[in-house]
């Protein structure tokens, strides 16, 4: 059974959410503000978190400061319909993905399943095949990625992002492919989710010692994740 964690002060809400998911087969624990949901993952671990940005005591976005500071649990967040900045900044604070609000619980359903479908996949692959490129590693057998022999903390969708691009090295994957194999979803307009996570996972990578990024831009079709080699 999936275990979820629903952060969101919006009873009305929460119950339908609640009312839904345990309906699907999932366990779902509600808390009503961000301390709350803290509170509850130092007892116990959940699958998932779903965080509202605007909650009292402490709002979505600290609340995912302070578990991205111990964990890569996957996270999603609930922002107000059409503020693209709450968005941007939960996605570049780590979460893997948003949901507007208001939404129907089976689309929130849809976007559990992709992240922890993936997450599954990834688990389930050789534990022997890590991709070591230049001096980045990433060990499938307990999903840790490393540079210069230290250890980096990636989200779940950052991590996916990764591995595939450091599959195929050198060659230039679209944003659909990422965000289908990666994210688990098709990409659609306006959707900039994706170029966020990228953009996040750059920041954590870093560029060569030549100052050369490890992963370019291709304008208008997608991104590269440069092979070691080639520097």
């Amino acid at each position: 059974m999936v275990k979820m964690l629903l952060a969101d002060d919006d009873a009305r809400l929460s119950d339908l959410v609640k009312e839904y998911f345990d309906g699907e087969g999932y366990e779902v624990t509600h808390a009503w503000n961000g301390q709350e949901a803290l509170d509850y993952m130092e007892q116990d671990r959940p699958d998932i978190v779903i965080l509202d940005v605007m909650m009292p005591v402490l709002d979505g976005f600290e609340t995912l400061k302070q578990i991205r500071n111990k964990s890569a649990i996957p996270v999603i967040m609930l922002t107000a319909k059409g503020d693209d900045i709450d968005r941007i900044l939960g996605l570049e604070m780590g979460a893997d993905d948003y949901l507007s609000k208001p939404f129907n619980p089976r689309e929130l359903l849809a976007r559990i399943k992709a992240i922890l479908r993936r997450s599954s996949q990834e688990r389930e692959d050789d534990p022997m095949s890590d991709l070591h490129l230049s001096d980045v590693l990433l060990r499938r057998r307990d999903r840790t990625v490393y540079l210069h022999n230290d250890a980096i903390e990636l989200t779940t969708s950052e991590y996916s992002l990764l591995e595939c691009m450091m599959m195929v090295p050198g060659q230039v994957m679209t944003k659909q492919e990422l965000s289908e194999k990666a994210l688990g979803r098709k990409l659609t307009m306006y959707d900039r989710s994706l170029d966020m996570h990228i953009s996040n996972l750059r920041k954590k990578v870093g560029n060569f010692e030549n100052g050369e990024p490890r992963i370019k831009t291709v304008r208008g079709v997608g991104y590269i994740f440069v092979d070691g080699a080639e520097n």
